[in-house]
């Protein structure tokens, strides 16, 4: 059984998971779960591969099927900063976003408090210790951010799988799926002078578990690896026929990987601004820093985050591995 003591003498980071699962995400929050020295708060839900509502549904499955069904799961934002229609993945995760397996719904519930109240009462309640791993759309921090305005200073690290750096998006050739769900959100959150770590797709699209990965994965002895292969099905296939990919790409395993072995990248500083109305909408861009302006501009006062620059392939691809196949 996975270890959910949350006083356990072992546990060196706190950690809140804000996701919406999604095949990937579903791997990362497993591998947390499977990473002894980390102690999960609490995982809070966001629209994106599927509807907020359905995102609850799958972090509580998710919960249970780590043996952790006492980890809260706070419902997060159905809908943008600025309303409307959240743009939903459901054809590259499956309609209800674990690749159509359609397990039996969970038999917990959700708590009471909203994703932001989570967020802000236990950074409140741990100041300089939570960090959190952001694998969807902005939204629910944006709106801590918004709610005290002190939750920047007081959160440890933001891990951020967001973005597409100097590289084409995935949504449009300008932007990302996450930041393209709510750019104002993510503008909020890459401004709020937060210790930002951001993984883009021109990061994780680098790292791939191919099909014979995918193979060995099934084979393997790994506690979750039927589900996960079963799950992964859908997935694959969207990447074939998508991408031409024959495997997937690791999008959230590797923003986890960043959390807890940032060793296996190399970062650049630099402000980060999101644009938010035309056709570039989602676009983030960094300040690289590669000049001295003269005058002001939008990137201006604003503080630094850390972007992801090079990535250790084999050594991400081992720990993810050696995570999944974990009996």
């Amino acid at each position: 059984m996975a270890d959910c003591n949350q006083n356990s003498l072992l546990k060196v980071e706190k950690i809140i998971i804000d996701t919406d699962p999604g095949i990937d995400d579903s791997m990362a929050i497993l591998m947390a779960f499977q990473t002894p020295e980390l102690e999960v708060l609490g995982l809070t839900t966001i629209f994106g591969n599927v509807s907020t509502t359905d995102a609850t549904r799958n972090a509580l499955l998710l919960c249970e099927i780590a043996g952790c069904p006492e980890i809260p799961v706070a419902e997060g934002s159905h809908e943008p900063l600025k309303g409307g229609l959240p743009r939903i993945a459901d054809f590259v995760h499956g309609s209800d976003g674990l690749g159509n397996i359609f397990l039996p719904l969970p038999k917990g519930n959700k708590i009471d408090k909203n994703a932001s109240e989570f967020l802000v009462d236990k950074v409140s309640e741990f100041p300089g210790v939570v960090s959190i791993l952001a694998l969807g759309p902005l939204t629910n921090l944006a709106l801590a951010i918004k709610r005290d305005s002190t939750f920047a200073s007081k959160v440890k690290r933001v891990v951020i799988l967001g973005g597409a750096f100097f590289a084409s998006g995935n949504v449009t050739p300008a932007a990302e799926a996450n930041i393209y769900g709510d750019p104002e959100a993510a503008d909020i959150v890459f401004t709020s002078g937060a210790n930002i770590d951001v993984v883009g797709i021109n990061i994780t699209t680098q790292v791939t578990l191919k099909d014979s990965d995918l193979s060995e994965l099934r084979a393997s002895k790994g506690r979750h690896a039927q589900f996960l292969s079963d799950s992964i099905r859908f997935y694959r296939d969207w990447h074939v026929q998508s991408d031409g990919v024959y495997g997937i790409f690791l999008h959230d395993p590797v923003s986890f990987v960043a959390l807890v072995r940032p060793d296996l990248f190399t970062f650049k500083k630099g402000v980060v601004r999101v644009e938010t109305q035309g056709i570039c909408v989602g676009h983030t861009l960094m300040d690289q820093g590669l000049k001295r302006w003269n005058s002001s501009n939008p990137w201006s006062e604003y503080s630094p985050v850390s972007v992801a620059w090079t990535v250790d392939v084999p050594g991400i691809i081992a720990f993810v591995k050696g995570l999944l196949m974990k009996p």
